[in-house]
């Protein structure tokens, strides 16, 4: 185990213009990567390809949920081959995504190809874009609460209207999503709970039952893939468990309930590293492009925890 590697995968908010570029134009292998994607999904109507979004914007397009989403998924898997493209590459020992990046935990695991999993995630993008736009809703992230004190903001805030608990992204920082007007009463409730409360800058309630339209769609383009097993240990965003390997049933039925329920990435990461064996065979923990956002959610969740990120060739560390 020792020359292994636990790969964490990204999800969306971590997009940024010029993400892959630095991949694409120092590795064979990312670039055959980003040409593969231009090839498998049609964004002509944007006036551009994929690659190109990626790498020159603008930010307003890259940052749409229909665009970013398979941007992303090709971004991670294109800087996994280029860092895989040498002899003395390791194995994978596990992997983890958050919420959209479980499709790219999924895909390096062996569950479906590279173009389908792109078109999947494109699909998914669209989906949660419409219900998005069919739905006045948001998100506020919560500043120093825990569960029980995010559960009162909702309690207190909803009246009536959707707020739930979205994203458990570490200790201290817990987002809400629901309608708008929920989410504008969140502000001011929050600190009768003693956190702050930010809203931030996303097209709608995402993991919430505003989401419902999206996820029933989203069963439908699921079933239309045939899964293959896992090789390995691939976390759920809703159970903070791996994945049932040989239970593709189950396995969409949880990407299916990901659309609207929370997402458990703290809890998943303290599940994960508390499973870690110590000393020389304790795989290294790495987080493929773009950013490190992974990163910095870890320093919170378990400090002891080192992460390397890969958002540029010059990340590349020595070899494991």
């Amino acid at each position: 185990m020792a020359n292994s590697i636990i790969v964490l995968c990204p999800g969306q908010g971590a997009q940024t213009v010029g993400m892959g570029r630095g991949w694409n134009d120092t590795s064979t292998a990312a670039a055959a990567i980003f040409a593969r994607a231009d090839k498998a999904i049609d964004l002509t109507s944007l006036g551009a390809t994929l690659s190109k979004l990626s790498f020159d914007g603008p930010a307003e397009t890259l940052n749409r949920t229909d665009v970013s989403q398979p941007a992303l998924y090709t971004c991670a898997i294109a800087s996994f081959h280029a860092m895989q493209d040498r002899p003395d590459a390791p194995t994978i020992s596990a992997c983890a995504g958050l919420s959209l990046g479980e499709y790219t935990a999924l895909h390096l695991a062996g569950a479906f190809s590279f173009e389908d999993g792109l078109r999947l995630v494109a699909t998914r993008g669209k989906l949660m874009q419409a219900a998005a736009e069919a739905s006045r809703g948001g998100m506020v992230a919560l500043i120093g609460a825990d569960e029980t004190q995010a559960q009162a903001v909702c309690d207190g805030a909803a009246q009536g209207e959707v707020l739930v608990c979205a994203n458990f992204n570490a200790p201290g920082q817990i987002v809400l999503s629901g309608h708008a007007s929920a989410c504008d009463r969140a502000l001011e409730f929050a600190s009768t709970v003693g956190c702050r409360a930010t809203r931030l800058q996303v097209a709608g309630a995402f993991h919430s039952p505003l989401m419902a339209p999206a996820a029933e769609l989203m069963q439908k383009a699921l079933e239309n893939v045939e899964f293959k097993p896992i090789k390995y240990p691939v976390w759920s965003n809703v159970t903070a468990q791996p994945h049932d390997a040989n239970n593709s049933a189950l396995l969409k039925k949880l990407l299916v309930d990901q659309i609207v329920c929370p997402v458990r990435w703290s809890q998943s990461m303290l599940a994960l590293t508390a499973g870690l064996p110590a000393g020389a065979d304790r795989p290294a923990l790495h987080e493929l492009a773009p950013g490190s956002v992974l990163k910095g959610l870890m320093r919170r969740i378990e400090k002891s925890c080192e992460i390397t990120s890969h958002d540029k060739p010059a990340d590349k560390p020595a070899p494991v």
